[in-house]
This record gives structure tokens, C-alpha cells and sequence, in this order.
């Protein structure tokens, strides 16, 4: 009771965000308390991070990546275009949006998609004075790709990197398995998206209102060497996947490289494009505290009870077959991660999954539908990731205001069927390729 209490309280702290505290020293803070309590020990400190360090960096280097690309105008010059690839047509420009976000998803992070992409999308949609209802159906489905289409690579959310790091799973492995899942995920979200917002959709938009893509544009340099650099790193992962290198060494080399170039290191006088000051201070530096703060607070709480009672789930869901056993521990995973925030269920399901008495494909089944779960299912909950809560701050900022009320009844709707479909999915094609 006193670890749950514990947790309960950080997790207050977290989604509510007191001015001058934040994610990192709220979840600290709940860490502090579980050590002077000896909810944990000075060992598990140890053992966290382990579990979380390469995952944390990794995840700051990309969002420093994507964050000097936002500056140089990077995603403004892609969602340019594809209002132009529109052509007028709302059913053309809508699902094109969709696919711009699993793209930038894939490569960037659900969060990158989610914080970067949807500014954007609304100046857009201001431009083309576009009704205060089909505005709503562009920027929810914005939302809802970033993590519907977050599936991928183990770069594309925070989620991924732990549970691949936790497991060992190289990133070869993780794209083998998880891209044909995403492409179900991304076509279930698409059909659904589609058939909830069909009136919402205007039919023609001018296309003369927009500006030409190169306007966007404000560092040509980044811009540039955006494509070859993205290209080269996505080489990297997948050539350095049999080496036990981490995640964060490759994404840091790439974050430096590209903070040079925007830098201009090889020409101190010349003038900047970005600040790069401005950029640094940006990025999400206090995921670090949160990180290890709020996994501890959780790893205190799992070796309390919860990781037991979750691992004689698994036990019993593996009984019942492979295709129930994914299915179940995806939902059980999506459930968990909207009441408790996905970083922490993705923990626990990482520590049940590891400790029950599972056969060996059953477990890697499971291992995937634990990522899938906590990738999809904080859509269910606006607490269910930090990604939403901030993805709402930012709308609200704009003065779009979505109730959680609102939120959680098109997050349902939504979000069901594409689970199902994606959990099914990998049901069905992981022992595929485990057999051939």
C-alpha cells in the first residue's frame, strides 16, 4: 500500500505539472521518498538504469535532431507540399496528413510527430480558414498517428527503445517484425479516422492561399544535409544491429553532426540560422530525471506485488493460446498504460513478461504486444502518455480546446480497432518468420 501510495502521488505530480517543478523533479521527488521509505534500495538505482539510460539518451538526442530540423524549417517545407499534393481535394489532403505523421512517426518519435507536426497543421489549416470542425478532425488525427504509426523502428517511441533494449532485440530483429505490424496499424487508422470524420472533411480547399514550400525553408544548410544525414543514420542502426552498441551512441554522433552544421563550426563568424542556445535548452532534458525517478518509483511498486500478480496474467493468457495470449497482454498492456502512464506500464509488462514461465514464442509474442499495448492504448486517456498531455497544452496554446471527456470518447473509438487489428496482426505474422 505504501509503494502504491507512493506512486499514486508522483503520478499526481506528474500530470499536473506544478509551475517550476516538471516531470523530472516530480518523479524524482516520488524516487527520494521510495528510498527513504525502503520502497527501494541503492541496488535497484543501479538496476533502472541500466534498464533506462540508453533509451533516455537516445530519445534526447532525437529530439534534439528533430527540434534543429523544425528550426530550419524542415516539416513546415514537407506539410507545405503535401497541402499542394492535395490539390484542392479535403479526402486527398486528409489522408495525406495522416501519412506525413506516421512518416515523421516512424523517424522522429511519436512525440516528434505529435509536438512538431501539429503547429504546423494548424497554421495550415488557419490559412486555408478551414471550419472550426474539420479543423478538429485534422488535428485529432494528427494526434492519434503519431502513436498509431509509432510502431516501427525502436526509434520511434521512447516505448520501443526500452522494451528492446530490456530484451535484447536488435534493430533488424524489431523492423522484421514490427513494419508489417505498423502497415496494418497505419491502414486501420487511416480506415478508421476516415469513416469517424467523413463530414467533417471539407471537399475543395484554395490551394492558392499557401505559400510555396521554399519559403519555408530558414537554414539551408540543415536543410540540405537533412536527407543524406537521416539516410545514413538509419543505415547505422540497421548495419550496427549485431554489435552491442547502443541506440544513444548512434543518435548522439547524429545530433552533433547536425548541431555542427547548424552551428557553422567551420565558420565561427558567419551568421546562424538557428539558435542553437534556444534549441539545447529546449530539449527534453528533464525525461532524464523522469526516467530514472519515475522507474524506480514503479520498480518499488512492481517488486511489491503488481509484477507478480501481472506475470500469473501472462501465465494464464499463455494457456489459452498464442493468438489469445497477444491479444490479452496487448489490451492488458493498453489498459494499464492509460490509467498509469505508458513509460511505467511498459516497466511492469517488461518485468512480468520476464519472470513468468512462458514458452519461447509465446514470450516474444508477448514482449510485441507489450510495445504495441503502450503504444496505442495511452490514446484511450489524455494521461496515458506525456506526448498527449503536452500534444493538448500545445493545442490549447493555439486555442484549441479538447475536453478530456471529448478526448476520451473519440480516443476509444478510435483506438479499439486499430489495437486489435495490430495486435492480430503480429499474431499471425511473428510466427511466420520465426518458423521460416
Amino acid at each position: 500500500m505504501l509503494a502504491l501510495a507512493i506512486f499514486v502521488a508522483t503520478l499526481t505530480l506528474v500530470i499536473w505539472q506544478p509551475k517550476g517543478l516538471g516531470i523530472g523533479f516530480s518523479a524524482l521527488g516520488g524516487a527520494v521518498l521510495a528510498l527513504a521509505v525502503g520502497v527501494v534500495s541503492w541496488a535497484d538505482v543501479g538496476v533502472v538504469w541500466s534498464i533506462v539510460w540508453d533509451a533516455t539518451f537516445t530519445f534526447v538526442a532525437l529530439i534534439l535532431i528533430s527540434l534543429i530540423l523544425d528550426e530550419a524549417g524542415f516539416f513546415a517545407w514537407a506539410a507545405l507540399h503535401i497541402a499542394r499534393w492535395g490539390n484542392g481535394r479535403g479526402r486527398l489532403l486528409f489522408p495525406l496528413v495522416v501519412l506525413l505523421g506516421a512518416l515523421i512517426a516512424a523517424v522522429f518519435a511519436n512525440d516528434g510527430a505529435a509536438l512538431l507536426l501539429t503547429p504546423i497543421v494548424v497554421a495550415i489549416l488557419l490559412r486555408l480558414s478551414f471550419t472550426p470542425a474539420a479543423a478538429l478532425a485534422f488535428i485529432i488525427a494528427t494526434g492519434f498517428v503519431a502513436d498509431t504509426a509509432s510502431l516501427p523502428l525502436v526509434i520511434s517511441n521512447l516505448v520501443n527503445i526500452v522494451s528492446a533494449n530490456y530484451f535484447d532485440i536488435g534493430f533488424d530483429r524489431y523492423a522484421q517484425v514490427m513494419v508489417p505490424v505498423d502497415l496494418v496499424s497505419l491502414a486501420a487508422t487511416l480506415a478508421v479516422l476516415g469513416i469517424y470524420f467523413r463530414r467533417d472533411i471539407p471537399a475543395r480547399y484554395d490551394v492558392s492561399r499557401l505559400e510555396a514550400p521554399t519559403s519555408a525553408i530558414r537554414d539551408h544548410y540543415v536543410f540540405r544535409a537533412a536527407f543524406p544525414l537521416l539516410g545514413l543514420l538509419l543505415a547505422a542502426l540497421f548495419v550496427t544491429a549485431r554489435w552491442p552498441l547502443p541506440f544513444s551512441v548512434i543518435m548522439g554522433a547524429a545530433a552533433l553532426i547536425l548541431m555542427a552544421i547548424a552551428g557553422r563550426v567551420w565558420a565561427p563568424g558567419q551568421p546562424r540560422a538557428i539558435a542553437l542556445g534556444k534549441v539545447i535548452k529546449n530539449a527534453p532534458w528533464q525525461i532524464v530525471l523522469f526516467s530514472l525517478g519515475m522507474y524506480l518509483v514503479v520498480y518499488g511498486l512492481g517488486n511489491a506485488w503488481l509484477t507478480a500478480s501481472a506475470s500469473g496474467v501472462l501465465e494464464w493468457l499463455a494457456r489459452q493460446g498464442d493468438v489469445v495470449a497477444t491479444i490479452g497482454t496487448g489490451f492488458a498492456a493498453a489498459l494499464l498504460a492509460s490509467i498509469m502512464n505508458n513509460m511505467p506500464a511498459t516497466l511492469i509488462g517488461a518485468l512480468a513478461i520476464d519472470q513468468a514461465k512462458l514458452p519461447a514464442l509465446t514470450q516474444e509474442l508477448m514482449v510485441y504486444a507489450n510495445v504495441v499495448g503502450n503504444d496505442l492504448g495511452p490514446k484511450f486517456t489524455p494521461i496515458g502518455s506525456l506526448a498527449t498531455l503536452l500534444w493538448l497544452h500545445v493545442l490549447a496554446g493555439k486555442g484549441y480546446r479538447i475536453s478530456w471527456g471529448q478526448y476520451m470518447k473519440i480516443g476509444v473509438v478510435i483506438t479499439t480497432p486499430v489495437l486489435l487489428a495490430a495486435l492480430v496482426a503480429l499474431a499471425l505474422w511473428l510466427p511466420v518468420i520465426t518458423h521460416v
